[in-house]
Order: structure tokens, then sequence, then C-alpha cells
């Protein structure tokens, strides 16, 4: 089994653990985000990368690490909140953000069993990109919960977007986004342009992309 379809295995399995508790596919996803994005920012304070946390102290992946038991599902709740109301991305990201997970043991084993154990920053990208498009097409194919939608795979993605040829300066919309697959791939092309100037990152990062669903 490769290592992309070990991780998406892993994942899911305990997802389907979860759906005992009404956790919808959805709302596992969405939880999933969150913690990884938790988890990621700490991979990043360590070395190699040694980076002052973006994630304020006491909001961060240790504080969630530190909890056990009802302790950490009310400390969770108060990190979403907390980070929702924040300036900046991290408000965008967490904004409305709420604890779906409502079992204080299965959220611990999500932290520290599944999400926890994993290097996901040394995680090669495709690897990673991989295994949450694998959780993001499950999601789609759940025609039971009513999630069912067109999931289009990513080679054919990614062949549209070499087609359109998108460049920097350009504002890219899909009325349809569902997943954004097409504005990831749209913006990866983007990103890997030599002439991008100061002004056309700055597009890239906060104008270039718009999607409605």
């Amino acid at each position: 089994m490769s290592a992309q379809n070990g991780l998406v295995q892993r994942l899911w399995n305990y997802c389907n653990i979860l759906r005992d508790d009404g956790l919808s596919y959805g709302d596992y996803l969405e939880q999933l985000t969150f913690l990884l994005f938790l988890e990621m920012a700490d991979e990043q304070t360590k070395p190699p990368f040694s980076r002052p946390s973006i994630v304020p102290d006491g909001l961060d992946w240790p504080s969630l690490l530190a909890r056990d038991g009802d302790d950490l599902e009310v400390h969770y709740r108060h990190v979403l909140t907390e980070l929702g109301k924040g300036s900046g991305m991290l408000g965008v990201i967490f904004r409305k953000a709420q604890n779906r997970i409502q079992d204080p043991a299965k959220l611990r084993r999500l932290v520290v069993d599944l999400i926890d154990r994993e290097n996901w920053l040394t995680l090669d990208a495709d690897v990673k990109g991989d295994a949450y498009e694998g959780l993001l097409e499950k999601n789609a194919e759940d025609v039971k919960t009513g999630a069912g939608q067109y999931f289009t795979p990513r080679p054919l993605i990614r062949a549209i977007v070499e087609v359109m040829r998108p460049e920097p300066g350009m504002t890219i919309c899909d009325p349809a986004c569902g997943t954004g697959g097409f504005l990831l791939a749209a913006h990866e092309w983007t990103s890997r342009s030599p002439l991008l100037d100061p002004d056309q990152k700055k597009h890239l990062r906060f104008d270039a992309l718009r999607g409605w669903e």
C-alpha cells in the first residue's frame, strides 16, 4: 500500500467511526482541516523551519495536546471561537468554526493518534494533496447522505488549466467551485510563473481567485 493510500485509509477509517456519532463526511473534513492547520502551524515553529508562531499562545496545537477528556473538548471549542474572532487570515479561516466532535475520547484520538503522529510538512506535497483529495472523492461518492456531487479528477483539472494557461495578474472565477480543485490548480500554475512581480504576487495571494458554490 502506498503512503498516500495508507494515509487516506487511516483517516477514512476513523471517519467511519465518527459517523456512528452522527458526524457527516463533510463535518469530518471540516474538523480535519482545522486540526491539520493548527498542527502544521506548530511544525513550522520547530527546526528546520524555526519560524515565529502564527497562532497565539494558548490557542495553538500544544495547548490541545496538553489536554484530555472534557477539558480537551471545551478547550477546542474555545480555540475555534477565539481564532475566529481574529483579524487577517486566521480570522478568515476559523470564522464561525464549531466543534462537531462531541465525544472527548474520539477527539483525543484524532488529535494524538492520527494527526500528531504524522510530520505533515515533511510529507511530499503530492502525498498530502492526494490524500486529502482521496477523502474529498470519497465524500463526493457518498450519495446515501445526500453529499453526492460530481468530482473532477485531478489529471483532468490539470489538463484544462494547462490549456487555459492563466497568467499573472488575471482574476480567475469558478461559479461552481465545489471543493476548489480548479482554483487550486490555477493558483499552482500561476505561482510557478518566472514573471511574477511583487504586485502580481500580492494579487495572486489576496485577489486572484474567486469561487462560488
